[in-house]
């Protein structure tokens, strides 16, 4: 496998970690580098320092939000992504309920209340039933934000809720693409997956079983192993 470099883009408050099992499995067989999604408050800032620093012809994996960025890097380059990555993530704007929910959690960061806000509401709601318990991987998604800090939670939150729509985006999408969903993902939910796979023609769809919202660490050898099937088609 010596196809395009592969770059992951994570989700929120997600650094490298989240995609620790995958690099370490292909990282032996294709370059393999992680976006940087920390210094921007916007997702074309986010997707535009992305490709300022990409090689000239890539692949991109991205779940949650870093799927979003996904999106815009297509519509900024579309001729420099040889395939796309899709996980857990959505095509749809914000609606006003989750910005007004957004709000009140950068309010909350901003006060001092990083960890209440990541372990008691957003974890619960990332994790699928079999996960939702297991307080090492609790602790590792908190560590991951804890680094990151509240200045990015700020950050991100924003461009998350002053997105553009990517649903008109999808039919655009030639390149392969390979979609994977949680079938326990209450944050981007099955639903979402179905829609980008009837609209993206050259797409494949994958739906985990017993999965949430945080699927490369949930169910890391079943998302390496697609991933590297994927992978092996260039």
């Amino acid at each position: 496998m010596n196809g395009p470099p592969l770059i992951f883009v994570p989700g929120l408050m997600c650094d490298a970690t989240l995609f620790r099992a995958q690099a370490k499995a292909l990282g032996q067989s294709c370059a393999v580098s992680h976006a940087d999604l920390s210094r921007d408050d916007s997702i074309p800032a986010m997707a535009s320092r992305l490709l300022a620093v990409a090689p000239a012809q890539f692949c991109l994996a991205g779940l949650s939000m870093g799927g979003i960025v996904a999106f815009e890097a297509w519509r900024q380059a579309p001729e420099r992504v040889a395939g796309l990555v899709l996980m857990n993530t959505t095509p749809f704007a914000d609606s006003p309920a989750r910005q007004t929910v957004r709000k009140d959690q950068m309010a909350r960061v901003r006060g001092g209340h990083l960890r209440t806000v990541v372990m008691e509401e957003l974890k619960p709601n990332y994790l699928g039933a079999n996960t939702r318990d297991d307080d090492v991987l609790l602790e590792e998604i908190y560590a991951m934000a804890n680094r990151l800090g509240p200045d990015v939670f700020y950050r991100q939150s924003s461009a998350l809720m002053g997105r553009a729509d990517s649903a008109q985006t999808l039919t655009t999408i030639t390149c392969p693409t390979l979609i994977i969903a949680g079938d326990e993902d209450d944050v981007c939910p099955p639903d979402l997956h179905e829609i980008m796979h009837e609209a993206i023609a050259s797409s494949d769809l994958h739906i985990l079983s017993g999965c949430g919202h945080l699927s490369t660490m949930e169910r890391p050898n079943e998302v390496t192993a697609l991933l590297r099937h994927f992978l092996s088609a260039f």
